[in-house]
C-alpha cells in the first residue's frame, strides 16, 4: 500500500502496523466523504412544496429522523466492529508472548543515555545491535534507571523500558541492512542523543560477528598500549567499564571489550575516532553534556596511553 511504501516497513510486524494504519485512513476518508456529502445534500435539498400541510411535514420529519438514527447506529457498529477485528488481527502478528520462563534471544537494556544488548553466549555490545536477517528474535526490554522507550520504526513497535518490569517484543528484519533506532520517551538531558542502530546481517556474517565478539580483548602490544592497560585498572576505569579477559568487570558504563569495532560513540553523538576518544578521556562533559562519566583528571601522557590501549580493542 502507498502508506506502507512511504514509511518502508522492513519486517512482518511493521508491515502489519502500516497495513492497519492504511486501512484506518481509508475507512476514515470514506466516512468523512459520506458525512460531507450528506451535509451538502441537506443544504441544497428542496423545501416542502407550496401548500403542503405543516402537520404532515412534521410527521414525515420525525419518521425520517427515526430511520436515519437506526441506519447510523448500524453503520457505527459495523465500522467500529471492523476496526476492532483489523486491530486484533494486527496485534496477533505484532505482540510477543508473555509466557513465564520464556528465554529471550536478546536482552536490551536502556541506560541514561545509551543502549546495551546482551546475547545468550555472553556477548555484550553498546549502541550497535546485530541480528540475523530473516530470523524473528524474542527481545526482552529492560531499564537500568528511568523509563526509556525502545523504538526501531522500520522493524518493530515501541516498547517501554521500565525499571523492574520486563517488556517483550519481536525483532526481525526482512533483509540485511542498517536500521536506525532511538529512545522515544523523554528520559533526561541527553534523551535526544540516545540513538542506536540495528544491523541485520546475513546468517553467515552474523555468526562470524558473534564469534568474534565473544573473544576476550587482545593483550596490548607496545609500551604505550601496555601503559594504558595498566592505567585503565589503576584509575579505577574498570569499576564502571568491563573488558573481557581483564580484571575490569564494571557494569555501570558501556562494555569496552571491542569498542574499536563500533562506528559511533556516545549513543550516536559522534563517530568513533581517535579525536573523539581523546575528548571522552580528557573532558567527557564536553563530549556529551550530562553523561555520568566523571572527569578522570588525566595528564596528556596518561590520556595518550589510555587512547593507545583503547585503540587495540577491536
Amino acid at each position: 500500500m502507498v502508506w506502507g511504501l512511504l514509511f518502508h516497513p522492513q519486517s512482518p510486524e511493521t508491515e502489519a502496523i502500516a497495513s492497519l494504519l492504511a486501512d484506518v485512513l481509508v475507512l476514515s476518508a470514506a466516512v468523512f466523504s459520506l458525512v460531507a456529502a450528506l451535509v451538502v445534500a441537506s443544504l441544497v435539498r428542496p423545501r416542502r412544496a407550496r401548500g403542503e400541510p405543516e402537520g404532515r411535514r412534521i410527521l414525515d420529519a420525525k419518521a425520517a429522523r427515526a430511520r436515519i438514527e437506526a441506519i447510523w447506529t448500524c453503520v457505527t457498529v459495523i465500522v467500529l466492529g471492523g476496526l476492532f477485528l483489523l486491530t486484533v488481527r494486527a496485534m496477533a502478528k505484532i505482540d510477543a508472548p508473555l509466557e513465564p520462563g520464556t528465554a529471550p534471544d536478546l536482552v536490551v537494556t536502556g541506560h541514561q543515555w545509551w543502549w546495551e544488548a546482551q546475547y545468550p553466549n555472553g556477548v555484550v555490545t553498546t549502541g550497535e545491535i546485530h541480528i540475523p536477517a530473516g530470523h524473528r528474535l524474542l527481545v526482552r526490554i529492560d531499564s537500568a534507571d528511568v523509563i526509556h522507550d525502545f523504538w526501531v520504526p522500520q522493524l518493530a513497535r515501541k516498547m517501554d523500558a521500565v525499571p523492574g518490569l520486563d517488556g517483550y517484543i519481536w525483532l526481525e528484519a526482512n533483509k540485511p541492512g542498517r536500521y536506525q533506532g532511538m529512545c522515544s520517551e523523554f528520559c533526561g538531558a541527553q534523551h535526544a542523543w540516545m540513538h542506536f542502530v540495528i544491523i541485520a546481517d546475513s546468517e553467515a556474517d552474523f555468526s562470524s560477528w558473534l564469534k568474534s565478539q565473544a573473544q576476550p580483548a587482545t593483550q596490548p602490544s607496545g609500551s604505550a598500549a601496555s601503559e594504558g592497560a595498566r592505567l585503565f585498572l589503576e584509575k579505577k576505569c574498570g569499576d564502571c567499564h568491563a573488558i573481557a579477559g581483564t580484571a575490569a568487570k564494571g557494569g555501570n558504563g558501556p562494555d569496552l571489550t571491542h569498542v574499536l569495532s563500533r562506528e559511533f560513540l556516545g549513543a550516536g553523538i559522534a563517530r568513533n575516532t581517535p579525536e573523539t576518544v581523546a575528548l571522552w578521556l580528557t573532558n567527557p562533559q564536553a563530549a556529551k553534556p550530562g553523561n555520568r562519566m566523571p572527569d578522570p583528571h588525566l595528564s596528556d601522557a596518561e590520556a595518550s596511553a589510555l587512547a593507545a590501549y583503547l585503540g587495540t580493542l577491536k
